[in-house]
Order: structure tokens, then sequence, then C-alpha cells
């Protein structure tokens, strides 16, 4: 038996190896194998990310071609680096930073070299590519946005970070993905699959053709097309109308709770973000500290709602029972407690019911009520629970759920928020403020639009969206599933009709739109800075909601505009505007129209810098924008008006 001891073992060490290679060749000849192969090459084709398009079918973002140059560290041979960077149009150092970045991150995987091609930079270098072993070109798709508006909205496309490829194995090195607005909301939807070809090298690392003729190959899939909520023409419009301001507007259809518009102020042409020069531009817009063109202050800015909020603390005083619509306040010059005064504009007694009260935005008026709703049971901390319970069934305090990635809580405060102010005895006169919007309470524009698509339903919303249509899919349920807000249905009609009366007779009058009932509330919030560690009162925020028409409405939107002082000097303007526009898709009111574009706040803005002394008032001859400005503002609106929004 010894003398086959050997055989027997070189017997069972040929079948070991040879079952293995069974095993491996045959049996399981996966994909997980063929990328760990150093003998297979992987070549990725990517697909074309997804149109966008607007409600209307206005095409807003497509494609174009880019090339990618790649490296593969350990292939690459001996060249002249100097033609080289002069085809690439970069220096030696930047040649040596990016060979080393490849080489660190592997010296035998394809690793981006450098992005984002010209077709003119391509064209030059493809025929010379054969002299630089090593490196390749590989086509992609960039963005073309066609329009300069919406930037906010759209969002942009980047290279992925080692987070991104971390959370999703999708992503490989050199990859783009989307970055803030529907680009990021939407990313796995409009960026398709990418197909990969398994290309079988020799020992000389030579391309010797398909592995095993393609079988495992797949192609690409192209990305889906997706309808957005957002009327281009409108948006367009808005960011014109808010050229030289700084602020946030968001338009809602009440039926639906889609966004029509959504801007922020100042915006900059999304196009910038395209190209090998995004990374400069980037930078450059992400150091504007003053400005802050990328901060999104329809969904980020966080504002006292001021005396739109009034509107809320009738709806409660109705809906707790704590005041009737008839029920009379006098307002003797504002409303005096302990001692002090919460000043109004209201000449010395008058006397308001609710309509006369929100009609002329009385802050005597307010007060009372909202006195009223704390101290309903003697109880002022279970008053607060209940009224901050009421204001946040409108989707105040919190994320409302809407599909774009960033945004704000806002503020709405209850008893737990004053305890440890007022851990033992709490009054309701100790946040009076909250009356009149201010104080402690604090709401984003999207959720002050939101606010007035829900009295505009007469008591539910549907949460807020950007998405409209999927190529082939549903969108999701819970944005058409209504919510339904404390208030009953009843309560809503006085504070409407109040918000009505806002335009017929009171603090809105002048802006009035012909054939339109527009249901709407101004609002002037104070505003303060620390400057030197000092706390210093800028001029104040222009704030302006409306809804319309009054019956069957078709658009609600919140309006603010930084440093513009009373409600319907700038805010109510640029509310009116937009819901003419949107009604009736012309403007007659040329006169508010002509006022934005001549007056610009940017001199507000500077005060903190230059030294100049703060507040505006009445009287006031309010800075207007060079006849050069002028003149190309007016001729951007009429090719709005006789474009559509790709012309």
């Amino acid at each position: 038996m010894r003398q086959f001891l050997l055989y027997i073992v070189i017997v069972l060490a040929g079948l070991l190896f040879i079952s293995r290679l069974f095993y491996l060749q045959i049996y399981n000849p996966n994909s997980n194998n063929l990328f760990e192969d150093n003998a297979i090459r992987k070549v990725y084709d990517y697909p074309k990310r997804g149109f966008v398009f607007d409600r209307n079918g206005e095409l807003l973002v497509s494609n174009q071609p880019s090339y990618d140059v790649m490296v593969i560290p350990r292939e690459v041979k001996p060249l002249d680096t100097l033609e080289f960077c002069s085809l690439l149009k970069i220096d030696k150092e930047r040649f040596k930073e990016k060979y080393k970045e490849a080489y660190n991150y592997s010296p035998r995987l394809p690793y981006v070299f450098i992005p984002q091609l010209s077709k003119a930079d391509y064209a030059v270098l493809q025929e010379k590519m054969r002299k630089f072993e090593g490196f390749y070109i590989q086509k992609r798709s960039l963005r073309h946005y066609q329009t300069s508006i919406g930037a906010n909205v759209l969002g942009s496309i980047s290279e992925v970070r080692n987070r991104d490829m971390e959370n999703d194995p999708y992503y490989k090195s050199g990859d783009l993905i989307g970055r803030e607005g529907v680009e990021a909301s939407y990313e796995e939807i409009l960026r398709g699959v990418k197909g990969i070809k398994f290309i079988q090298k020799d020992r000389f690392n030579r391309n010797i053709g398909p592995y095993k003729d393609g079988i495992y190959d797949t192609i690409p899939v192209q990305g889906k097309d997706i309808t957005i909520t957002i009327d281009a023409e409108l948006q367009a419009y808005g960011e014109l109308l808010m050229r030289n301001k700084r602020g946030g507007i968001v338009a809602l259809e009440p039926s639906s709770g889609e966004i029509l518009a959504m801007i922020a102020a100042p915006s900059f042409d999304p196009n910038l973000l395209v190209g090998r020069e995004r990374s400069k531009n980037f930078t450059k817009l992400f150091r504007d500290s003053i400005a802050k063109p990328l901060f999104n202050r329809s969904l980020q800015g966080v504002y006292e709602p001021g005396s739109p909020f009034k509107l809320m603390n009738a709806l409660i005083a109705l809906q707790e029972g704590v005041m009737t619509p008839n029920e009379i306040v006098t307002c003797n010059g504002g409303y005096h407690y302990g001692g002090r005064v919460m000043g109004c504009h209201c000449a010395y007694g008058t006397r308001n019911n609710m309509v006369g009260g929100i009609m002329h935005s009385c802050n005597a008026y307010f007060a009372t009520a909202y006195r009223k709703i704390l101290d309903k049971n003697g109880n002022a901390s279970e008053g607060i629970d209940k009224w901050s319970s009421h204001a946040k069934s409108f989707g105040l305090g919190n994320f409302l759920g809407y599909d774009l990635q960033i945004g704000q809580k806002g503020r709405i405060p209850d008893r737990d928020y004053y305890k440890y102010v007022y851990p033992n005895t709490f009054y309701s006169t100790y946040t009076i403020s909250n009356a009149i919007g201010q104080g402690e309470v604090a709401t984003t524009p999207i959720q002050l639009a939101n606010m007035i698509a829900a009295i505009a339903n007469r008591g539910y919303f549907y949460t807020p969206h950007i998405i409209k249509k999927i190529e082939g899919q549903d969108i999701p349920e819970k944005y058409t599933t209504p919510k339904h807000t404390t208030i009953d249905k009843e309560n809503f009609e006085p504070v409407i009709e109040g918000m009505l009366q806002v335009y017929k007779q009171g603090t809105a009058s002048a802006l009035q739109v012909p054939d339109i009932e527009i249901c709407g509330k101004t609002g002037t919030v104070e505003n303060f800075t620390t400057i030197d560690s000092t706390r210093t009162q800028l001029t104040d925020h222009s704030i302006f909601v409306a809804f319309a028409p009054k019956d069957n409405p078709k658009i609600a939107l919140a309006v603010f505009v930084e440093n513009g002082y009373w409600g319907s000097r700038f805010a109510g303007r640029v509310a009116s505007l937009l819901i003419e526009k949107h009604l009736k898709g012309e403007i007659t009111r040329t006169d508010l129209e002509d006022w934005l574009l001549r007056h610009t706040l940017e001199h507000e803005y500077e005060k903190p810098y230059s030294g100049e002394p703060f507040g505006i008032n009445r009287n006031t001859t309010l800075e207007q924008v060079s006849p050069e400005e002028y003149k190309e503002l007016k001729e951007e609106l009429a090719k709005l008006n006789n474009q559509n929004i790709n012309g």
C-alpha cells in the first residue's frame, strides 16, 4: 500500500485543482469574479440622463456630449508630458498631482484624469491619444440647461465623492451624481443604469477582444424623463421681478400642492455649474458670503412671519370659541398690558371686528385674540399647547415632507419650549409677540405658502411637491392624499373675507388687479442682526401672502423680500403681478411691474458693511437702478412676454 501512497496524493491533488478550475471557469463564472479579475478590463458605457420638462411641456434640461480623459496608472508608459499637458491645457504640476491621485486610488483601475473635455478639445486630442499609453477617452453626457432660470429648482450634477461611493456601490470614481434640486431628489430615476463591457487582455496587457464573446456585457439603460410642476414662464417672470433684491417666493396650486414657482433671490444661471469651469464657478458662488446665491431662501430662509400669522390666530380663536366674527375690539393706539403697549397703526378708537382686524392688520385685535386662546381655561400653559397644536396642523413648525432635499423646520413654540425660561409661572402676556407673528414664531416661505393654500382650500392641503409626472411611473401617493387641519371649514369664511377686504379697501388696496378677486395679507417684520457684539435693527422685511381667485383658487403664494420694509411696498407688488401672470398670462398692472424693475435694494444690503445708517420710511426715495440696467431689464421682459422660455 505504501508504494501507491505517492501516486494517490498526486492524483487527489490533481483532482482538487481540476475541480477548482471547473468551479471557477464553468460552474460559477459570476460577475463578481469578472470585476476582480486583473486579466479582464471593465469598460463602462454611461447612459444619457433623463430629460426634465416644465408643467407645460417646455424642455428645461437635456444632455450634451462630454469626454473624460481616463488613466490606468500601471499601464502608463514614458510620454512627452509637455505635449500632453499642452493638449489638455494644464501645467506639469497639475499633471503630477492628478497622476498621484490616480495612483493612490488604484494603480490598476481607471481614474478620471481630466473630466469634461469640450467637443473642440476632444477633436484635437483624439488624433494623438495613441501616443499616450495608459490614457484613453471615455464618452459621457453632461447636462445642458436649456434655460438660465431655476438654478435652485433644477440643481446640478458633479463628480461623486468618497461618501457617495460608500453609500451606494453603483457609483465608481469619476461618475456623476445629482446635487441639489430635482437632479438630486430624482437622481435614481434620472441617472439610468450603466452598461459594461468585459474585455479580455493577454499576458502583455493588450486587449484581445470581448470576454466569452460578450455574453456578460450589458447595454446602458437611459434615465427616465420627468415633468416637474414648475411653470417656467412664471418662474422666469418672478426671478426678473426679484432682480436686485433678496428673498424667497413659493407659489403653489392649492388643489394639488404642486409648486408653480420657487424663487430664491439672488439666483444664478445653472449653466455656470456645467463643464470644466464648474469648480471655479462653484467656488466663486460659495465664497459670496454676502449675497449667498447658493442659499435657497425659498426653502431654507427662516423668517418671523409677521402679520400674515394673524390669520392663524384668527382661525384658532374661532375654533376654540373664544371669539366670534362680529366681536368688536377697540384699538387705542395699540394693545395695553402690564404697563406696556404693543403699538398699532390703527387710528385711536378704531373699532374692529374680525374682518376689520384683518383688513387693517390691527395689533390690538390679535393680541386680544391670542390672550383669549391661551387663557381659555385659566391655564396659559395648557392654552399655548393647544394653540401650538392647531398651528402645527397646517404644516408649520416641522418639515413638510416635500420632495426636495433641503429645508428648515421653522418654529412653533409650545410649553416645553418656554419651560426653561419660565419654569414656574407662565402667563399669556409673556409671549404676546406671537400674536402678531413675531417673538418666537418662525417660518420658511414654503411653509407660509402651504398655510395659505390650506386657508384657500378651507381646511386641507396637499404636501407640496415638485414632481408632476415620471415616465412609466405614478407619483408617490403621499402627494395625492389630502391632509386636514384642526380647523372646521365654516371658520375659514370670515378670515377669507378679511383677506379679500385687504385688497378691496385695506392695506393692499393699491395693489388690486382688474377682474381678479385676490385674498391677501401684508406683513412688516422687524429685522435685527448683531454687529460688533451689538444687537442692531436693520430695515424691516417685506412679506405678503395671497391666493386667488377667492372661489376655486388656482394659486397661493408667499413672498419674502429682505429689507423691503412694509408688506405692500415690495412683496405685495410682486405677489399681485405673479397672480395676474399665472391667471391671465399677461400683465395689466404695468405700473407695478415698472416700479419693481426700476427700484433696487442693493444699497440696503450694503449698509452693514458700509457704515450707513439703517432704516427707511415711507417718505424715503428708494434708490433706482441705472438707466442702462433698467433698459436691459425691460429688454428681458419684452423677450419673456413675446417668446416662450426656450426662445
